[in-house]
């Protein structure tokens, strides 16, 4: 297969645009999707976050909408990509703009929190709008904008939409564009199954399906700690982590709005400087506190999981789930915020007694489950920290949090001073000498989170 885009068919002002950005070779999935796109197939691609999907549809996107003789205008607009959330429409639009400049294409953003009549004179005249699905529907029905004309469709992150509750809207939004068929749609998923293969398959027609699994690098280790604890000890062992003396970036995930504001605020009074991200916040207020995260201005990020669908940063040390994940796939998009580009990282997620049935089948089924019993009181012994509470975080002082990790990496490795309350336990996913079932965990998690 080519390892070049021109190569693959991309055209000489796109390579060139992406070579003096010093892209130069495409990703796998990129690889995997671009020819299709550009040969005007409906494309279905299951690829994690973090993996190059954007250019994957991106690139060819912007190659088949350009008028390559000049004889016609493009209409306006001509393609549109739908995104969860503003966070990601950004990421995109700040992706595909370099790209569409060098085909004298215009690309706009359509998303909330800022104000709708500057954004909808910019959507009216660019070829490719990046939306939201309640913004565009807003501009919809003020009828600043038609989609009577989109040419290609794109629904990028389409579980989290589902996730998100937009099924609704999206299905509105599509009614109003040309049928399956007359249109071409690509769409990216972490999985297709279920829900999400079923939109797939009414969006469609004829499509060709791609699986990215990215391969296991046998240098990452992720540490994977479920910490048994009472609700009032929880403070306590997220500061005893953040205290650590190995952590760097950490994203903390919780469950509402509200709760992000009031633990960035306790935080802070144990002297943590924290920032939240939810929907509630400015777009203003998110663009900062993601600026400061990347920066490393601010380490900890409190984030829900639908604010934290727009991060992608790469140096993430620690994911802490001081609230417990719902279910499954919220547990493998959370984790998958650390150990990625080749570093390794510490999951931590503190476990109420109410929350421990959901949890260990959580645990089994991604083949955690011996570190999940190993993190309850009970396997500790009676006298152990652990088992009496936690209340002070004796138990991260007393349990420096790697002692069974092979890796000796500075950024989560190694010795932890501080690390979080209770006993630590760590699953190193791809290593040479783990077992069969954990690597195929540790393929089911890059496979599904990133």
């Amino acid at each position: 297969m080519s390892t070049s885009f021109a190569g693959l068919g991309v055209s000489q002002p796109v390579a060139g645009a992406l070579a003096e950005r010093g892209i130069t070779e495409p990703f796998a999935v990129q690889k995997l999707a671009v020819a299709d796109v550009l040969a005007g197939r409906d494309v279905l691609v299951q690829s994690p976050t973090g993996s190059g999907k954007t250019l994957a549809f991106g690139v060819p996107m912007v190659d088949r909408l350009a008028s390559h003789d000049g004889s016609r205008p493009t209409p306006r607009p001509a393609g549109l990509v739908l995104a969860p959330t503003r966070e990601l429409a950004e990421q995109i639009v700040d992706e595909m703009s370099s790209v569409a400049h060098a085909r004298a294409l215009r690309v706009a953003p359509v998303f909330g929190g800022v104000g709708i009549q500057a954004q909808a004179r910019r959507a009216a005249k660019a070829h490719i709008v990046v939306a939201t699905p309640g913004r565009l529907e807003d501009l919809l029905q003020r009828r600043d904008l038609t989609l009577e004309h989109v040419q290609i469709l794109v629904l990028d992150e389409a579980d989290r939409m589902l996730d998100m509750g937009f099924k609704p809207p999206v299905d509105r939004i599509v009614s109003q564009m040309p049928k399956a068929g007359k249109r071409q749609t690509l769409f990216f998923s972490a999985t297709l199954e279920g829900a999400a293969g079923e939109l797939a398959r009414a969006y469609t027609r004829d499509a060709v399906r791609h699986v990215h699994e990215p391969p296991v690098d046998k240098s990452i280790e992720v540490e994977h700690r479920f910490l048994h604890l009472r609700h009032d000890d929880k403070l306590d062992a997220l500061v005893s982590e953040l205290n650590g003396s190995e952590r760097g970036r950490t994203l903390v995930f919780v469950r509402t709005k509200r709760g992000a504001d009031r633990l960035v605020k306790k935080l802070g009074r144990h002297s943590i400087r924290a920032e939240a991200m939810h929907g509630n916040k400015s777009q203003n207020q998110r663009r900062r506190a993601l600026a400061n995260f990347e920066r490393g201005d601010c380490q900890t990020l409190v984030a829900t999981d639908v604010a934290a669908r727009g991060i992608d940063v790469d140096e993430i040390t620690h994911v802490i789930n001081f609230d417990a994940p719902e279910d499954r796939d919220t547990y493998v998009h959370r984790t998958g915020r650390t150990g990625r580009a080749g570093a390794s990282g510490v999951a931590a997620s503190f476990i109420l007694p109410d929350q421990d049935h959901e949890m260990a089948k959580v645990a089994k089924d991604l083949g955690l489950h011996r570190e999940f019993a190993e993190g309850r009181p009970e396997s500790h012994g009676r006298g152990h920290p652990a088992a009496q509470g936690q209340r002070n975080g004796h138990a991260a002082r007393q349990h420096s949090g790697g002692g069974s990790r092979k890796s000796g990496n500075s950024r989560g490795g190694g010795s932890r001073n501080g690390g979080a309350s209770g006993k630590s336990f760590s699953k190193t996913y791809g290593n040479a000498n783990g077992s069969g079932n954990r690597n195929r965990s540790r393929r089911r998690r890059a496979g599904s989170s990133r």
